[in-house]
């Protein structure tokens, strides 16, 4: 059998496990795809170079598990600026839904492959996707480029506003969707894609197609994504047509769909019982913090956490954020929610969501919410070797007083240096390896530019265009 071991040594290892080890002059073991050692670079060495087919010196730089985002829309990328500045529900049925009704599996397979770049330069191994159109383009991409994901289609058999392609689906049409895609994508790219449900949201959605997106995942033993609670006019509808307590949150907790495998997205419109609702539900939420700024308001995270709900990081879509980065979204989650305080206490509390917090969100607490915290989301044996290499030496992070607050509060992109996923480098030294980067930006920009004249999109002009 051929040796495939190899060995990356002298590093800052911050490994996420449940002792919360951070190795100063750490070493750590690949065979294959999998973590098979891991302690002290002369422990390590002593033991393993003798076996090791490469040894990689990384120069005390800091290795972390890779990074997972828990809410994207890859199938947006094409569509980054074409809605900034507007409100949601103009947002969605002015621009978003005429954008992606008219797209093809083409352009979804190009959007993602775009998005995939940005995620991996920062430092994303794993993502949620939170439905779009055409998995089969998605997943293509997913598989070419080498990242983890699960995938999912954005479902919808009710409500206002949408494009006529999509309003004459029926629930039946959905879950069969889902179902065959589910069996052709599942645990494919050598187990690194797995497919979920997707719901859009609540107020396009038929009781029918709730209960039976429930029934069926719960059948198949896979998640469903849903937008939960965005906006306080959700809620309102929710109250009104569907005669809840308070709103989305009452409403799914009273017709079952509360369970562990729900991975639910914002949820920044609850109150003190709903935030009870979804922790005795085991549900997952995905806390978007520029999104959420944006255009949605200030989610309770920190009462969240609390109450012992698995909270995780998600950029959303390009259109609803701009930035697919989780770097700047560990930024900004912690900061958000220290200025959040504000509301409940008079000051701010610099003390709310400390970095070792934030970190954790954006890892091990990634994993949960994917349902794949058995493999991934911390550097430990038995695990997947899907990790992250931080070059600290920077502008801007140096100088570095404390390692763990530097790496929420300092780091930018700019500081990934390489990215691997399932023991396969598919960054190294910020080169993509397996796409030509500048090819995908030239089909990008084409892609996108076809698709708003099909769609009929305009972008209005803000100055005086000469």
């Amino acid at each position: 059998m051929e040796n495939t071991l190899t060995i990356l040594h002298n590093a800052t290892i911050v490994t996420m496990d449940s002792g919360d080890r951070v190795f100063i002059n750490g070493g750590i073991v690949i065979q294959h795809h999998t973590i098979i050692a891991l302690g002290q670079s002369s422990s390590i060495l002593h033991q393993y170079s003798s076996l090791a087919h490469q040894i990689i010196d990384l120069n005390a730089h800091i290795l972390l598990p890779g990074l997972i985002n828990t809410h994207v829309h890859t199938s947006q990328q094409l569509a980054r600026g074409i809605a900034d500045d507007v409100d949601l529900m103009t947002w969605l049925h002015n621009r978003i839904w005429p954008y992606e009704s008219n797209m093809t599996e083409e352009d979804s397979y190009i959007s993602t492959l775009l998005c995939c770049i940005e995620l991996i330069h920062s430092g994303v191994t794993c993502f949620a996707e939170a439905g779009g159109q055409h998995v089969s383009g998605m997943a293509r991409a997913v598989e070419l480029m080498g990242l983890r994901a699960c995938l999912a289609q954005s479902s919808m058999d009710a409500g206002d506003g949408l494009p006529p392609s999509w309003a004459t689906q029926t629930t039946d049409e959905c879950i069969q969707a889902q179902k065959e895609l589910y069996a052709k994508h599942h645990n494919t790219a050598d187990g690194r894609i797995r497919v979920w449900f997707g719901i859009r949201q609540i107020m396009n959605s038929t009781d029918r197609l709730l209960l039976e997106t429930r029934d069926a995942a719960k059948e198949l033993k896979t998640g469903i994504h849903m937008h939960v609670a965005e906006i306080a006019f959700e809620n309102q509808v929710v109250v009104e047509k569907r005669k809840a307590n308070h709103g989305t949150v009452s409403y799914l907790e009273k017709i079952g769909l509360l369970q562990n495998n729900l991975l639910a997205a914002h949820t920044v419109w609850v109150n003190n019982e709903e935030i009870e609702f979804l922790s005795k539900g085991g549900v997952k939420v995905s806390h978007c913090p520029a999104s959420a700024m944006r255009m949605l308001g200030f989610a309770p995270v920190k009462e969240m956490l609390d109450a012992g709900i698995c909270v995780s990081l998600g950029t959303d879509g390009a259109p609803s954020n701009n930035r697919m980065s989780i770097v700047d979204e560990m930024y900004l989650a912690s900061l958000i929610n220290k200025g959040r305080e504000v509301f409940a206490k008079g000051t701010t509390d610099p003390t709310a969501l400390p970095a070792e917090t934030i970190l954790k969100m954006a890892t091990i607490n990634g994993a949960k919410s994917v349902l794949w915290d058995d493999e991934i989301g911390s550097l430990e044996v038995g695990k997947k070797a899907d990790m992250v290499v931080v070059n600290p030496s920077l502008w801007s992070m140096v100088p570095i007083h404390d390692c763990i607050s530097s790496l929420v509060y300092c780091m930018r992109s700019e500081n990934v240096e390489s990215v691997m996923c399932n023991g396969q480098w598919i960054m190294k030294d910020k080169k993509i390896l397996n796409m030509n980067e500048g090819e995908i930006i030239s089909m990008a920009k084409h892609a996108s530019s076809e698709l708003l004249k099909r769609a009929g999109i305009e972008i209005p002009n803000r100055m005086n265009m000469l």
